[in-house]
């Protein structure tokens, strides 16, 4: 397989994890991966399950779940070059063992290139989205990075933080109590740092940096990795036994460290707790408010109120 990185500095060995970086990639390349036949059939073979289709207006109270409604995969991607659709397939590496191979040779190179970057729980998601298609303002709690294929995108990465990034909203959504998304003013983009990515660059910010993206004007294809590391574990575990102090025990933390007594303690409590079966995770439904036409001007229409109970039930 022909390699992923074009080249990786000892700049950006010493920024990584812990600031932004931008690298040079090669997989823009890789037509094989890429083309609309094969996004088409991908589309057409993946678990539905898997296939997180998306609509959105200008604010997040417009976006919405939406469904395939049977169109073939060639449709699919006229609904999205034509519209307004954002498809996440979700753990492509599992449907296509293809993108398994490349999640594999990503990190294989990162880790050869920086021997203390040792990784687990590895994931990869496939992103294909309209012209001005957007992700509101949200965080992840593993490892994150975005790999532009096709076409451009802005992203916007906050501070990792108070107030961009709420405390009890990291353990509310570590505790499976909340989605990922958060508050957002717009005053927070005056202390964001802001990219413009083009084909062939892939950007990785620190720890559960908040993000936003635009699509700037260009069907675009991408890739996200996700990944966890023995910091994320502990900062996970932290943010866990935070949320049990504070929600359950109603003491409020104080301590930030990843280590030593008081670390140890909530990480003693994070195992013994989700251990316990206490913990009620959050049950989330995917309801079907649209469904794809690739006549329509956004690429969906809206399911009438009586049937998306029958389409969320099938989806």
């Amino acid at each position: 397989m022909p390699r992923v990185f074009d080249n990786i500095t000892p700049r950006d060995i010493k920024l990584w994890g812990n600031h932004t970086v931008r690298l040079r990639h090669l997989l823009a390349e890789r037509e094989d991966l890429f083309s609309d036949e094969s996004l088409a059939k991908l589309i057409e073979t993946m678990d539905p399950r898997d296939l997180d289709i998306t609509t959105m207006g200008d604010d997040v109270s417009t976006w919405g779940h939406v469904d395939r409604a049977g169109q073939p995969g060639s449709k699919v991607l006229d609904a999205v070059r034509g519209g307004r659709v954002w498809i996440n397939a979700i753990a492509v590496e599992k449907a296509d063992p293809r993108f398994a191979e490349l999640l594999e040779q990503m990190y294989r190179e990162l880790g050869d290139t920086m021997p203390d970057f040792k990784t687990f729980k590895r994931k990869m998601c496939l992103l294909i989205s309209s012209p001005t298609a957007r992700v509101f303002y949200h965080f992840d709690v593993p490892g994150q990075s975005l790999w532009q294929i096709k076409g451009r995108k802005r992203i916007w990465i906050y501070p990792n933080t108070e107030p961009f990034l709420p405390a009890t909203s990291v353990e509310n959504v570590v505790r499976s109590l909340a989605m990922e998304d958060l508050p957002y003013e717009p005053w927070y983009d005056e202390h964001a740092e802001v990219y413009d990515l083009e084909p062939g660059q892939m950007l990785h910010w620190g720890l559960n940096g908040p993000h936003r993206v635009q699509n700037l004007d260009d069907f675009s294809i991408s890739l996200t990795t996700e990944h966890w590391t023995d910091h994320v574990r502990r900062s996970y575990a932290r943010h866990y036994g935070n949320g049990i102090l504070r929600n359950v025990l109603h003491w409020k933390p104080r301590s930030s460290s990843l280590d030593g007594p008081a670390f140890w303690a909530k990480a003693g409590l994070t195992a013994a707790w989700r251990k316990s079966g206490m913990q009620k995770k959050q049950g989330y439904k995917r309801t079907m408010s649209y469904k794809i036409d690739p006549q329509a001007p956004l690429g969906v229409v809206p399911i009438a109120e009586q049937d998306r109970a029958t389409v969320s039930h099938l989806s």
